[in-house]
């Protein structure tokens, strides 16, 4: 296992390599001029004016020239200056990547906590109550555009029945805890300030099972699938003929077999999640990656692009070598040399 990670934490290297080649041959590759996006049209039209801001962001060099200085200055851990917020992108992404974080653990966290037992029951009780309004969860939970979902539950539990508190990470005139961790729960307990931290909590309520509300779907049904297909091989019937409760052969012998695929599911989902919900983040006015993202995207801030692309590659890698390791903890049989 040791000499496994070893091997995918160089092969990180090379990944993280070809998504910083990918990613800027996409942003330039963009037809809108970044002279324009920034300093607008009347700026835009003085020479003068276009000359300083091109060598100022090194735009006048060569493709290549500008490339290798990225990789370099990425070798020093330094993401360049953003050319929208005038900040160094690493600074930028300190702030705006915990929010981003707090908002797809929590959505995780819902997702597991509705769609696992679901999907489970589902699987028990076949063809009954339960499997069916599993299915029809699942059905509704991936087939709901996110955005259309966001829009609608903002406007109907905040706007309307007011059972939930609006957009946002604190509540308004509440200020925002200490910096530690950026997660804002955490800090507020740091602080020891528990009106901050239940304001924080509540308002993860709402966004997260809106974010939770696809992936509780796809975990819901690749568990009952899974869970169905382990529960008919032989070795269950050996576990129930040797005279165990049915609740200990489930538990015991069934559920862990059977999450290997939902593993997977959970992994891919929490990458895309941390990769920013651009839309929920925006309709929730939460301050995550994925409205950086986007206002990078908008503003041509190749610097801010190319940050966003690489630490969300390296999200992605990290997430896929925790599932490779989570895949061996819970099968034996599976072996890494």
């Amino acid at each position: 296992m040791g000499r496994y990670i070893a091997r995918r934490l160089v092969l990180m290297v090379v990944a993280a390599l070809g998504v910083t080649l990918i990613s800027f041959i996409v942003s330039r590759a963009v037809p809108t001029d970044p002279v324009v996006s920034n300093l607008g049209q009347i700026a835009s039209q003085r020479p003068e004016i276009v000359k300083a801001f091109r060598e100022k962001w090194g735009l006048d060099r060569p493709l290549h020239e500008q490339y290798l200085a990225f990789v370099r200055n990425l070798a020093r851990g330094d993401l360049g200056t953003s050319i929208n917020t005038r900040r160094s992108v690493t600074t930028d992404l300190a702030h705006f990547m915990p929010a981003t974080i707090e908002l797809a653990t929590a959505a995780i966290v819902f997702a597991l906590t509705l769609g696992l037992p679901l999907g489970i029951f589902a699987a028990i009780r076949r063809d009954g109550p339960i499997d069916h309004l599993a299915r029809l969860v699942s059905l509704i939970g991936v087939s709901i555009p996110i955005f259309w979902l966001a829009t609608v539950s903002l406007v109907l539990f905040y706007a309307t029945l007011q059972w939930t508190v609006g957009p946002g990470r604190l509540g308004p005139q509440m200020e925002a805890p200490t910096f530690v961790t950026g997660f804002y729960t955490v800090d507020s307990l740091l602080d020891g300030d528990s009106e901050a931290f239940w304001s924080a909590l509540a308002h993860l309520v709402l966004p997260g099972l809106v974010l939770a509300s696809s992936i509780m779907g796809l975990v819901t049904r690749v568990t009952r699938s899974s869970l169905l297909e382990v529960l008919s091989q032989d070795y269950m019937r050996t576990a129930r003929a040797k005279g165990l409760r049915e609740f200990r052969v489930i538990a015991r012998h069934a559920l862990r077999n059977a999450l290997i695929p939902t593993v997977t599911i959970l992994g891919l989902a929490y990458g895309g999640l941390l990769s920013g919900a651009v839309m929920t983040e925006t309709i929730f006015a939460w301050p995550g990656l994925g409205r950086y993202a986007f206002q990078s995207v908008i503003t041509n801030d190749f610097p801010g692009i190319m940050g966003v692309t690489f630490v969300i590659g390296i999200m992605y890698v990290v997430v896929n070598l925790v599932v490779d390791v989570l895949y061996a903890w819970l099968d034996p049989r599976i072996h890494y040399a």
